[in-house]
């Protein structure tokens, strides 16, 4: 992400989800009004107590005395109040009357600190720290490497991010893109990297270093959308594995058009999961195990080991139960004669226990001798 995209922030309205992920420092506060709107705020606000400090002066102005010239004017009453508030204190007016001095004491100071704080925090807040990290998000944006890029963080895609998580992935290693702020708080306290803009947006696509990344992720809750970002993310990033939700079955081959490689479609799946129930009451409850880290099984992809090749699909060093055999772009099924003899290159399917269901789960192997797809 660059500097100037540290303009990260986004979010969408939705109803509070409670992620299942572990929450870490969030990244980046998030900023719900804009920049001119906050600064506005402040500053009119400052106005708004400085004005009434004049009133009440205008109003105690015969406990004040000009020493110059015996009367005290309007203009008298702003300029005491200015440099009552400011603390610069000359002295040619003053308070002389007891109530003059209390009203100093217990409405005007508290003003003036009121008022300091204001001035301090907004030349903090607009100038060191947004400076700041506008310099520390353009040092993580240079070092984003096999990175996870998720564009929409609806439900679709909130989910699968705190499945990535539990999975092992550091969620430092994965971007968020959503033009909601309320959604990206959520991926924030996830420990996620965060930008608030549109994902139809070449520019926005390039800061987060799309074509470095290890995966792409799109759910952006409308189907015309969703395809518009695949495009425009595929054009970007040939090489890298794109997955897009759809929910009508006929943008589903739009999808795959636009580059994606791998199209899910929820409404489908749900129905696969009720057409389950339908055959037997522990299939749905299965097929749910299958497809997340909490279940008692599950199914990863991976490349073969080099001392797996010449063997069966039966014959898994991981101890898994084998699938399917993915070689030269053709699926393969366990029982087929190809899937008794290995070979270098090929991508396995395989179920194995979790640490819910055995000692053996996702990720048990080393990195140099597993790549889990």
């Amino acid at each position: 992400m660059s500097g100037e995209s540290r303009k990260l922030s986004v979010k969408q309205t939705a109803s509070p989800r409670n992620p299942r992920g572990p929450r870490f420092q969030p990244l980046r506060r998030a900023v719900r009004i804009p920049v001119w709107g906050d600064l506005g705020i402040r500053l009119g606000l400052a106005l708004l107590l400085i004005f009434a400090v004049i009133m009440i002066h205008w109003w105690d102005r015969e406990g004040l005395v000009d020493n110059l010239d015996g009367e005290v004017s309007f203009l008298d009453v702003v300029y005491f109040t200015m440099i009552s508030i400011t603390t610069t204190g000359f002295g040619d007016i003053a308070p002389i009357s007891d109530r003059a001095r209390l009203v100093e004491a217990v409405i005007v100071t508290p003003v003036r600190f009121a008022v300091l704080f204001i001035f301090v925090g907004t030349a903090y807040n607009f100038i060191i720290k947004r400076t700041w990290e506008q310099w520390r998000m353009a040092r993580i944006q240079e070092q984003l490497r096999d990175h996870i890029v998720v564009l929409g963080f609806g439900i679709s895609g909130s989910e699968a991010v705190t499945e990535l998580i539990e999975r092992g992935t550091d969620p430092s290693r994965i971007v968020v893109i959503d033009p909601s702020e309320d959604r990206l708080s959520e991926a924030e306290a996830l420990g996620c990297n965060v930008m608030a803009a549109d994902a139809t947006r070449d520019e926005t696509l390039k800061a987060v270093r799309i074509s470095e990344a290890s995966n792409v992720l799109i759910s952006a809750g409308r189907d015309d959308t969703t395809i518009l970002i695949t495009l425009t993310a595929r054009s970007l990033a040939p090489d890298v594995p794109i997955s897009t939700v759809v929910r009508a079955d006929d943008n589903e081959s739009l999808a795959r058009q636009a580059g994606a490689n791998n199209v899910i479609n929820p409404v489908r799946f749900t129905g696969l999961l009720l057409a389950g129930s339908a055959k037997g009451e522990h299939i749905a409850d299965y097929l749910a195990d299958l497809a997340s880290v909490s279940g008692r099984v599950q199914l990863i992809e991976r490349k073969v080991l080099p001392e797996e090749c010449g063997c069966s699909i039966s014959q898994l060093s991981s101890g898994g139960r084998g699938l399917r055999v993915y070689r030269d772009g053709k699926a393969l099924g366990f029982w087929e004669d190809a899937c008794q003899n290995l070979q270098a290159g090929d991508i396995i399917v395989e179920i194995v226990p979790t640490e819910n269901g055995a000692a053996k789960g996702d990720g048990h192997f080393h990195n140099d001798r597993l790549d889990v797809g």
